[in-house]
């Protein structure tokens, strides 16, 4: 989700242990994941669609290694895509299949279908966008970043316990995965709510109360429920 280009960003406290993760899509998500990640001490792999040479700047900037989309992946025990929905079905076919055992997979798209995606038929007849995503690869994914403006990702992280910190919503069918995104999430310096299943993810499509929301854990536990499952006419197609 774009707000502003990003200008500068946080360092926290470096990981205990660092995982390996791999970041396909370098726009305003990725590319201020990629600068977070990095800080924390992640060894972090970052791909986009123009090929790693395009990526020059932001690997001197970060120390992340610019690889192709197809390598993105390799070893990684957490993926991150974070591409333009309507380029999902573009990804490399079995992109994910040299990841670690057991990767975590998280999801970051949205549907755009009048403003970027054209009109997808299975969301548009109700399927969750990340439901959707995750038949397109062929692997379980978690929903998270997806409404989180990403100037936020550099800026709003603090300390756990800080009154009011930031929440983000996350949702997934293994528990086991889930927990990892969260950890992570707060390892960046917010809180999260469980949002339930992929199949409830809907909750935190666009258009939802929790879209782009910047409130604390009990804000955006109430703008979850606040959802309703029918979109809006600027989030159809």
């Amino acid at each position: 989700m774009k707000r502003r280009e990003p200008t500068t960003y946080r360092r926290h406290h470096r990981k205990v242990g660092s995982m390996k993760i791999g970041i396909i899509g370098a726009g305003n998500i990725g590319g201020n994941l990629t600068r977070r990640l990095t800080a924390l001490g992640h060894d972090v792999s970052v791909a986009n669609s123009r090929g790693p040479q395009t990526l020059v700047a932001l690997a001197e900037e970060t120390g992340a290694t610019p690889v192709t989309a197809a390598e993105a992946a390799r070893g990684a025990q957490v993926v991150v895509v974070t591409v333009p929905l309507k380029a999902v079905p573009l990804l490399p076919s079995g992109f994910l299949d040299e990841a670690a055992e057991g990767a975590v997979v998280i999801d970051t798209g949205n549907y755009y279908p009048q403003q970027r995606d054209g009109r997808i038929g299975a969301i548009e007849d109700g399927l969750p966008e990340s439901r959707w995503t995750e038949q397109q690869i062929g692997h379980p994914v978690v929903k998270a970043f997806n409404g989180t403006y990403a100037q936020d990702i550099l800026d709003n992280g603090r300390p756990k316990g800080s009154p009011g910190r930031q929440a983000l919503p996350v949702a997934g069918d293994d528990a086991a995965a889930k927990q990892v995104v969260r950890d992570l999430i707060d390892e960046l310096g917010f809180d999260t709510v469980d949002a339930g299943g992929l199949d409830e993810s809907w909750h935190q499509q666009p258009g939802t109360p929790v879209y782009g929301h910047q409130g604390d854990t009990e804000a955006v536990a109430k703008a979850l429920a606040a959802a309703s499952p029918e979109r809006t006419a600027e989030w159809r197609a």
